[in-house]
């Protein structure tokens, strides 16, 4: 074993929830172990969750430094025994910068990357400051979103985009409880917008046909585990729409989720996007609510053009961003400073 591909990975694996099969940590460790690499994984909130509850919470409450440095003596002494070559930050959440410095002074040699999936990370100080004490940062957007981080004096930022799991994101077999025509899952709003906008809308219309269904809002519980995929699987549109859409690049993973299973999705139309996905072969953009419905109305009345562009697009997502491949670019990114891609931006 190459000693440089030793990757001690750091993240929430949300081990306690069903949403643990689902989540992007998961397959970012089995597209590195198959890209060739030796990786070791902290879950750094769980291991603060790890002692006696009531204590816990105890501690928590009244003695939070003292939980954390516990925490954080565990991670250290896991950092110094793996002695990684790289260490992969995935979840920034719950670290603070005081303990991305002890975990560059335990492992000095190694080259640490922090990654961030969240929109307006202007508005997270915190992280900005862990961001700081890394030697690489990869976003899921480029654009503004990316530029804050170069311009708070991160060294290298560089965008990433989504990555799937093909082994269990495919379109499912589903039973009717599944199947409806037109789908969105998630919250129609966001706690870092001022202003509900054309997002709620345009969810609230869909959540309220009898044709349509919002999983996560408007009194509808979310579906997590395999379920989540069962619902992509058994719907014929499924919307997908971030909260903000102007910034090159960014899609939230709810578009990779949606297009691994083979969905048809329409998707709002960001910045530079037919770099990843192209439209009227892998999906279908809109840039207006009108013309969502127009185009909806439009493919549930042709079958055949439907799944055509759906199949389309789950065979580009599974070929070109599956976690295997994911892997091999971010270590070609780490490598060179680089990648062939031809949505590669680094700053």
């Amino acid at each position: 074993m190459n000693p440089a591909k030793r990757i001690f990975v750091i993240a929430d694996f949300k081990e306690e929830s069903p949403k643990s099969i689902r989540i992007s940590p998961r397959m970012w460790i089995k597209g590195l172990i198959r890209a060739g690499c030796d990786v070791q994984r902290f879950s750094y909130r769980l291991m603060r969750c790890r002692m006696d509850p009531v204590s816990a919470i105890r501690l928590r409450r009244y003695l939070p430094g003292l939980v954390r440095r516990r925490t954080d003596r565990l991670l250290l002494r896991q950092i110094q025994a793996y002695d990684p070559a790289v260490i992969l930050i995935l979840s920034m959440k719950y670290l603070t910068a005081d303990t991305v410095a002890k975990i560059r002074r335990a492992a000095p040699a190694a080259l640490l990357v922090g990654r961030d999936e969240d929109p307006f990370p202007e508005q997270n100080p915190a992280r900005l400051e862990i961001a700081r004490q890394t030697d690489m940062v990869i976003n899921t957007s480029a654009g503004r979103f990316l530029q804050t981080y170069k311009d708070a004096g991160v060294p290298r930022c560089a965008f990433l985009p989504n990555l799937c799991d093909p082994d269990i994101q495919y379109r499912h077999p589903v039973g009717p409880e599944w199947k409806t025509d037109l789908l969105f899952t998630g919250k129609p709003t966001h706690t870092r917008l001022s202003e509900i906008g054309d997002r709620y809308d345009l969810i609230k219309r869909i959540a309220q046909m009898p044709n349509g269904r919002v999983y996560g809002a408007f009194g509808t519980p979310g579906v997590e585990g395999l379920h989540y995929f069962y619902a992509l699987s058994g719907a014929k549109i499924v919307l997908s729409i971030n909260i903000v859409n102007d910034v090159p690049l960014y899609h939230s993973d709810r578009l990779i989720n949606g297009l691994s299973c083979g969905s048809f999705m329409l998707a709002k139309r960001v910045p530079q996007t037919d770099l990843l996905y192209e439209d009227g072969k892998h999906l279908r953009y809109f840039d207006t609510e009108q013309e969502f419905f127009e185009l909806a109305d439009w493919y549930l009345k042709h079958e055949t053009e439907r799944d055509t562009i759906a199949r389309a697009g789950r065979e580009h997502v599974h070929q070109q961003y599956n976690a295997a491949r994911m892997a091999q670019i971010f270590l070609e990114l780490i490598r060179t400073g680089q990648c062939k891609e031809p949505w590669n931006t680094v700053l």
